[in-house]
């Protein structure tokens, strides 16, 4: 259950309450860590009890903290509202997750369509995409995601 990062921390999102680059594998605080993904200056981290972590750069309201800019930095990690996500993988400057009843949400750049609301606009709460409740796992590449649902439907 414990968590490492280690790299470029300009934005501070390697949640280590700083802005210091790392060389080597440093432990985030906690030990009850299930899973994590890392974008562009930001990462998001799952725990054992469903909740979800977000820290670093939220110029797009990658954060899911409901606000925007460059001002709404953290370098330590803030929690994303509830208590039942399962899975996070980050974009560029986009965040997608899965809730353990399967559904698929979304928020942050939406610049190409990535958020999936019909629109290019930012997305900084998270909202859901599609009425499906069954999707497995979600990729990402540079601003494209890619999905399965459970029944192993792309």
């Amino acid at each position: 259950g414990t968590l490492w990062s280690w790299g470029y921390n300009e934005y501070g999102g390697l949640g280590h309450n700083n802005k210091t680059n790392y060389s080597s594998p440093t432990q985030i605080p906690g030990t009850t860590w299930k899973q994590g993904s890392a974008g562009a200056g930001y990462m998001g981290l799952v725990k054992t009890d469903g909740t979800l972590w977000m820290c670093g750069t939220n110029t797009h309201g990658g954060l899911g903290q409901n606000t925007t800019g460059t001002a709404t930095r953290v370098s330590s990690p803030v929690q994303v509202p509830g208590t039942t996500w399962d899975y996070v993988q980050l974009a560029s400057e986009t965040t997608f997750a899965i809730k353990t009843d399967g559904s698929l949400w979304v928020w942050g750049n939406g610049g190409t369509g990535l958020t999936s609301q019909n629109n290019t606009a930012k997305v900084s709460s998270p909202v859901q995409i599609g009425s499906e409740v069954s999707w497995q796992k979600i990729q990402t590449g540079y601003l494209a995601a890619y999905a399965t649902l459970n029944d192993s439907t792309p």
